[in-house]
């Protein structure tokens, strides 16, 4: 018995020794040598960009769409019908949003803290100013200074007023300047790669960020004075101001890279036609646009009649018939090489400074920029303007509208695929103006803000309540702070 002991304490003794010298060099053994650890920004860079942009278009189209009366979804439609806490084909965009602010966090800080990497810091800058004011805009306040920084130990970040995410160091505007600011003193001879909105061209960059700051300021033009500010930048001319320096990146007709809404399954593709208001905003300005951006119904002989459908129907006891109404345009499925997934436009951006004008914020020629912008946005969805549009139903301040509302519809008219952007700035303006929603599960109320998702309540519940205490118990129907 004492010889068996003896030999068992020995072995123990020697896979102790082993287990240490095993231990000793553990990370090493364990170290798979062609699963880096670290992601080059080259390429964090192409996917933040590429990902945003393919699955924002997604959600403008189908989600988005809905809320700004582009669209009208027949079936599937609670969203419609503004139950906005049940996403169905589409409606969570929060995911989208902080999966790709957080990679392009490690962007930021591997730019500020490896030499080699400093061209991709004023991008990356711009880049997080541009996604937060998409954010913002839609949700209101939201974790912003202690987001990613769950390796530190913050995992359930506080949530930020909009106003500081807008106005305070580290936001949107700071945001935009500092990047404008990396752009100009980098003096490096490395190239920015992974760049698939501009190929490596940092003035393009800094064009981009421009035009990102006119329409920031116009969005918070009611809480702060921002004349100034615009003034400086239209007189300074250096924002996009024609397509060919368009923020977009091209779809393909071909897998993997075109509109998702070619992937998905036909029936996917014809719950979403024509509303009622787009129809009616189309063919009270004789719009061409409709060729492209919508087929005409099936059941109509001539092949030319266009219908809408009012938004928000009871599914449940409304019986209509996807032949009697228009579904979006070929280039939305069969055609998506024709499709741009939209971060900022020339058109946005005369719109926004057309505005600025009439308001009286800046001293530049309303008309002049409000005929720009409808002659890019045209040219931009491949139609070719009438020669009568401007002097006719397209006029600035056309059957005696407000020139505003001329600015606002147009504009809206040409975001189709950016859906949250033509709600958001009808919060803003009031234009176009909406239809009530069918069968309402709002109270007959526009939605003004995107509701927290529910997972936020579960994982970071103490700073949720704070949020949503703030709104009403997380209502659709409390206004942002730009908007209050």
């Amino acid at each position: 018995m004492k010889h068996i002991t003896k030999h068992y304490i020995l072995l123990l003794a020697f896979m102790g020794v082993a287990m240490i010298s095993c231990t000793d060099d553990f990370e090493e053994l364990n170290t798979n040598p062609n699963a880096p650890v670290n992601v080059q920004p080259s390429l964090l860079l192409r996917k933040v960009i590429y990902d945003y942009g393919e699955q924002m278009s997604y959600e403008g189209f189908v989600a988005g769409g809905l809320l700004s009366q582009h669209l009208t979804a027949l079936d599937f439609n609670l969203f419609d019908r503004h139950a906005l806490k049940s996403p169905q084909l589409g409606g969570d965009p929060w995911p989208i949003f902080y999966r790709n602010l957080r990679d392009n966090e490690i962007i930021i800080n591997q730019s500020q803290s490896t030499p080699a990497f400093a061209v991709y810091e004023g991008p990356a800058l711009i880049f997080k100013a541009y996604m937060t004011a998409g954010l913002t805009d839609i949700f209101g306040d939201v974790p912003y200074t202690e987001a990613f920084k769950g390796l530190s130990g913050t995992v359930q970040p506080k949530y930020d007023l909009q106003e500081n995410i807008y106005l305070q160091p580290g936001g949107i505007l700071d945001n935009l300047d500092q990047g404008i600011a990396a752009i100009q003193n980098y003096s490096g001879t490395i190239r920015l790669e992974g760049d698939v909105l501009f190929n490596g061209d940092l003035q393009a960059w800094v064009r981009f960020a421009n035009s990102l700051k006119i329409k920031a300021l116009m969005r918070i033009s009611a809480k702060e004075n921002v004349n100034a500010q615009l003034q400086a930048l239209y007189n300074g001319q250096n924002y996009i101001s024609s397509n060919a320096q368009n923020a977009v990146f091209n779809f393909t007709d071909g897998e993997p890279n075109n509109f998702r809404m070619a992937r998905l399954r036909a029936g996917d593709f014809n719950n979403f036609v024509m509303s009622e208001t787009m129809e009616e905003v189309l063919e009270g300005l004789n719009d061409d646009r409709i060729n492209v951006l919508f087929r005409p119904r099936a059941n109509n002989s001539n092949r030319d009649n266009y219908e809408g459908l009012i938004n928000g129907i009871d599914a449940s006891s409304t019986s209509v018939s996807l032949a009697d109404y228009s579904l979006a345009g070929r280039i939305f499925r069969e055609n998506t090489g024709m499709l741009d997934a939209n971060y900022m436009t020339a058109w946005e951006t005369n719109f926004l400074l057309a505005e600025a004008a009439q308001k009286g914020l800046i001293t530049a020629p309303a008309q002049q920029l409000y005929e720009t912008g409808v002659a890019q946005a045209y040219e931009y969805w491949n139609t070719e303007l009438p020669v009568s549009y401007l002097s006719m139903t397209g006029a600035y301040a056309a059957n005696g509208n407000d020139p505003l509302q001329q600015i606002i519809t147009q504009k809206w008219i040409a975001n189709m695929i950016n859906g949250y952007e033509g709600w958001i700035e009808y919060r803003r303006t009031g234009f176009p103006v909406f239809k009530q929603v069918s069968a309402s599960l709002n109270n007959g109320l526009i939605p003004v803000r995107m509701p927290y998702p529910a997972e936020e309540a579960a994982l970071n519940a103490d700073n949720y309540k704070i949020a949503a205490d703030a709104t009403n118990d997380n209502s659709i129907n409390v206004a942002v702070w730009w908007d209050e």
